[in-house]
């Protein structure tokens, strides 16, 4: 991996975390979500239409996509629901590489050296460690499956996405696509589970929907163009230094609680980050 690609996907981490912050801390998790990704959609639908239309072989790429996007959103607005940005985001962002991992050794083309993947697996046993707070802090363990059920759509989304963009060979076309669909898909699903006066909300709610739709729809357009040059799994891993990026946000702006078994959890993802570009 180049140090340009490294630099612009710690820059997209950056972005996903504070999106993050954004919907966790709002007033409504889900209507935020909500506002997100129909702004998601209409950016991705102005920008679809400049460029040409995506071959055939493409389209079954961005069904999957779309459905594994929706399906991630529900899961994690639900998930912070129930848990702090501190706890939820790691375990439904770090799980997700050890199963790209996994994926990407058994049955793609993809190469890692021996470092990249001992990188990889510290950066696990970090999240694993961050992850333990669930079930010592009194929380609601609710958050788990919630947050396991994000994870296991966004190992599957990073997977589809890394072949489709590939297939695509045009990433801006593959990433509006993909946030058109996501909202065609999402919106409704949502407005059956909490009724359609969840898009009924004020203007502080769609400005930070906004906001969040930005930073969004630009980490994602980053980690779909470096992986369509890097691979798959390593990208995958190195986006999760958002999680470090997510503790920071809810410690100095939110306040929330950092103690040891963070901290330590914290260093190890660091260093996993770190043996990826040895």
């Amino acid at each position: 991996m180049s140090l340009t690609v490294f630099l612009a996907v710690l820059g997209a981490a950056l972005l996903h975390a504070s999106w993050n912050g954004l919907i966790k801390f709002g007033e409504s998790k889900v209507t935020a979500m909500l506002i997100m990704t129909l702004l998601q959609g209409g950016a991705g639908l102005v920008i679809a239409l400049t460029r040409e239309w995506p071959d055939a072989s493409v389209w079954p790429w961005l069904a999957a996509s779309g459905v594994l996007h929706a399906a991630y959103k529900i899961f994690l607005a639900y998930a912070y629901e129930q848990g702090d940005l501190s706890r939820v985001y790691p375990i439904a962002r770090g799980t997700a590489p050890m199963i790209v991992l996994a994926i990407s050794v058994l049955f793609l083309a993809d190469q890692l050296t021996t470092t990249e993947v001992a990188g990889i697996l510290v950066l696990g046993l970090g999240i694993s460690m961050m992850s333990r707070g669930a079930f010592l802090s009194g929380e609601s363990r609710k958050l788990v499956p919630f947050a396991l059920g994000s994870a296991v759509a966004t190992a599957g989304y990073s997977i589809v996405d890394g072949i489709g963009a590939r297939a695509s060979g045009d990433a801006v076309q593959y990433v509006a696509w993909l946030f058109l669909l996501d909202a065609l898909l999402f919106s409704p699903v949502l407005m059956v589970l909490r009724g359609t006066g969840i898009i009924r909300a004020p203007i502080r709610a769609w400005i930070i929907g906004g906001i969040a739709a930005a930073g969004s729809y630009g980490a994602y357009a980053i980690a779909v163009w470096a992986m369509t040059i890097a691979p798959i799994a390593l990208v995958a891993a190195l986006r999760e230094t958002s999680i470090l990026f997510a503790i920071l946000i809810g410690w100095l702006l939110f306040g929330e609680r950092v103690d040891r078994l963070k901290a330590a959890a914290a260093a190890a993802i660091v260093t996993g980050v770190a043996a990826t570009r040895l």
